[in-house]
Order: C-alpha cells, then structure tokens, then sequence
C-alpha cells in the first residue's frame, strides 16, 4: 500500500493537539483513512457498530461496487465468468490470482477430484445427529470434525498445510453436504464419481440410489454450477470477516471454515434464500396469487412486521448482477423441468413483475436478489428447503479459504482484536450478601 499525498486532519473542539491521518488509495473503490495510531496518540477509539464504515484489511480478491451493481472476482466481471468459465476454473482464480490455462486446469481439477471422498468414520459420526436436524448444524460439526481426521493439513501458518486444506475443503464440501441429506431421509451414501464433473458428482450423490444408473441432466448441471460460481466469494461480508477473525487467532482451516458455516448459518445472511422460499410458501397457503397485492400492501405498512424476503441488499443499490444471471438459469431450469406453470413459481413471477414495475419498490431499488432466484431454482432440482444454506456453504468454501490464505501472508495481519465504547457501571465494591 502506498500513502496518497493527500492527509486527513483530525481536529478537536476540546483544544486537544489535532493530528493527520494518513489517506491510502485503492486500485478502484473508496479511500481509507488509516487510523492504526489514532489510540496511541489521542486515546480515543472509533465507533463504527457493524463496521459499515470501516476496512478491515487489504484484499485482492473481490470488489463490489453496490451503487453500479458490479460485482468482479479477481478484476474479472461475475458475467463473464458465469458465462465463460466453470466453478473450478472460478476456484483457481480465487486461490491463485488468475485464471488457469488448460494444463494449470486439468491439474486442478484432477487434484480436487482426487479428494473427494472423506474418511469412513465420518459416517459414524453422522449418526450422533438426530435425522431431523437442521443440514447446517450437521455441516457446523461435519467441517470442524475435518480436522480431526487430516492432522497433516492443520497448522494455518503453513503455506503448504493451507494449499491442502483449501483443495480438501472444496473437494469433500459436496460430499459432506449430500452425506448430510442422504442421512436426513435415511437413503443409503453414494459415494463420488471421478468420471464427472463437480456440479454433476454432486447432483450424484445428492441424487442416485444404488437401486438404478443415475444420468445428470446438463442443464440442472450447469444451473448448479452457477449456483457455485454465483456464491463463490463476496467479498468482506459477516461469514467471511468471522473466518479471518477466527483464523487471525491461528487456529487450523477447517475450523477456521466452521466458523463461516456457522455465522453463514443466519437468516440475514446465507438463510436468505430459505427464508425466501418459506414466505412464497405461505404467501401459496394464504391463497396463492390472489393474495399477492394484499401481501405487497402488508410489506408497504411499517407497522405489519411483514418483510419481503429476497429482495434488496445490504450492499447492491441497483439490480444484483447475480441475480440477473440466476434469473436466465431460473428461466432454464422451469423449462426443462416442466414447471413454468407450478404454482409456487407462477407466484414468485407475480412477486418479482410487482417488485420491478411498483414506484414503492422502484423507489427504494428493493430489486429481486441472488437469493430469490437460486432459491427456486434449487427447489426445481428438487433440492428441499432446510439445505439451501448448506449449498450456499458449500460454494463460498473457497471464497472462505482464499480470504483465509491472503490474510496469513499479510505482513500487517494481527489478531483481530475489536474495541468497545463500555456504558456500564464504573468500578464499585462489593457488599457482604447480607447488606446486599
């Protein structure tokens, strides 16, 4: 990082000695102010709740730009890689800086696929679980419990251990995930295929019985290789800033990476989609499409407390550029399946022509998100509700992991160590229980 010539002076009313701060540049995107001094010169902290305003590293991995709605991974537009390129080449890119030419990829490719498969006793371990837990709390304890199987790939402050566990995690996600589902309906395991690709092994998996051949449809293959590429990485989000700050403490990857899971777990964040999907289906049991206005007028009133799930977001004030390609593998997947006339999604249609065409939603860009859209295209495949997030989970692994890995080769990395603004009682003494 290099200074900009310009400074910032901090001035105080108080007749405190102002100071300047030094301003760093990015390559596009905001300034920073550096503040790093700012305690031990003034004694005084920022406050910045939920750090809307605050950069907590340098990165050359993702930038978004919300007011434009663009999105690039590594420099490269999202739309180009969803078109252009598959998962695993958007894998390396996210790891390696750029992407691969045909040999850099089918050495990837044939390294991931040769990991796949995860050790026997996992499935032992599943069956601690209830069969009715939810996929992500089973995922939460699958990842953390990688590390007890792949002790060779644990010490964080190893390059090698982290190139590893990076390749082992995006290898046995799906593997995990569809153990995960195979167990809650109580089917048999099926194992991967080195023969096909990574959407296609792990529509296998989720999929296939022992009992018949199971052929993978392209287009559910492509529409789940989307999904993946969609969700790869995005940048200094909740799930991604726990993994640096629980990496930042030098704990291995893979628990690194369970932490992710678990704060990828909440309804703000990754359970977006499921929650999308559960309103469509109430909205389907209030009456289906008839009800839709008197819904949209409930969303309008501040004092319902009803919330339209999956539209709007917390960064993009113009259309996702995600949700623009989802909605193409949307459109795709219905007609394949046969399914431009099943009710739910006949309802999710009227529900996005209202959000794009009402001055309410217009005014306030509540467009339709990623999470609208891939959510119903996963209950298309057939993929049920509760294991949305898993899948999220699943695709942002490397995004997870490629973050974790340029914060250790940080020369500026600490321990993340946030402030307060303490507002509790000063010091006091204690009383004898008796005069309490």
């Amino acid at each position: 990082m290099t200074p900009s010539d310009v400074k910032a002076t901090l001035s105080f009313s108080d007749g405190s000695p102002s100071m300047e701060l030094p301003i760093y540049k990015g390559s596009v995107g905001p300034d920073v102010i550096d503040i790093r001094k700012l305690y031990g010169q003034t004694g005084k902290f920022t406050y910045d709740p939920g750090f809307l305003s605050t950069a907590s590293c340098n990165s050359k991995i993702t930038y978004i730009d919300g007011d434009k709605g663009e999105l690039l991974y590594r420099g490269y537009p999202i739309e180009q890689l969803a078109t252009n390129c598959d998962f695993l080449e958007t894998c390396y890119l996210l790891l390696n800086g750029d992407l691969p030419n045909q040999s850099q990829k089918d050495e990837f490719v044939n390294r991931v696929t040769n990991h796949t498969m995860v050790n026997e006793q996992m499935q032992f371990f599943l069956r601690g679980f209830r069969r009715d837990a939810h996929p992500m709390a089973v995922l939460t304890g699958l990842v953390g419990a990688l590390s007890a199987f792949y002790h060779d790939s644990t010490d964080i402050n190893n390059p090698e251990h982290r190139k590893v566990a990076a390749i082992r995690l995006i290898a046995k996600m799906p593997t995990l995930v569809a153990m995960a589902y195979k167990y809650s309906i109580g089917q048999p395991f099926i194992y991967p295929k080195n023969d096909l690709s990574y959407a296609g092994n792990f529509l296998r998996m989720m999929f296939a019985t022992p009992c018949e051949e199971y052929k993978v449809n392209p287009v559910l293959e492509r529409a789940m290789d989307r999904i993946f590429t969609l969700h790869a990485d995005h940048e200094q989000n909740a799930s991604t800033s726990t993994v640096r700050l629980c990496g930042s403490s030098g704990t291995n990857p893979f628990a690194a990476i369970a932490a992710g899971v678990a704060c990828l777990w909440g309804p703000a964040h990754g359970g977006a989609n499921e929650a999308c999907l559960n309103m469509l289906e109430e909205i389907q049991a209030m009456g289906g499409i008839s009800k839709v206005g008197e819904f949209m007028e409930k969303v309008k009133d501040k004092n319902s407390g009803v919330r339209l799930m999956g539209f709007g977001h917390r960064v993009y004030k113009n259309y996702d550029p995600r949700a623009k390609l989802m909605q193409e593998t949307c459109n795709e997947v219905l007609a394949e399946l046969g399914l431009e006339n099943d009710p739910l999604f006949a309802l999710a249609k009227k529900l996005e022509q209202i959000a794009l065409e009402d001055d309410y939603f217009v005014q306030r860009k509540l467009y339709p998100n990623v999470d609208f859209y891939s959510g119903i295209v996963q209950r298309a495949i057939g993929i049920p509700v509760p294991l949305f997030t898993a899948i999220f989970a699943l695709a942002r692994t490397v995004g997870w992991i490629a973050q974790l890995d340029e914060m250790i080769g940080d020369p500026e990395y600490k321990i993340g160590r946030p402030r307060q603004l303490f507002v509790g009682a000063e010091k006091r003494d204690v009383a004898p229980i008796a005069k309490r």
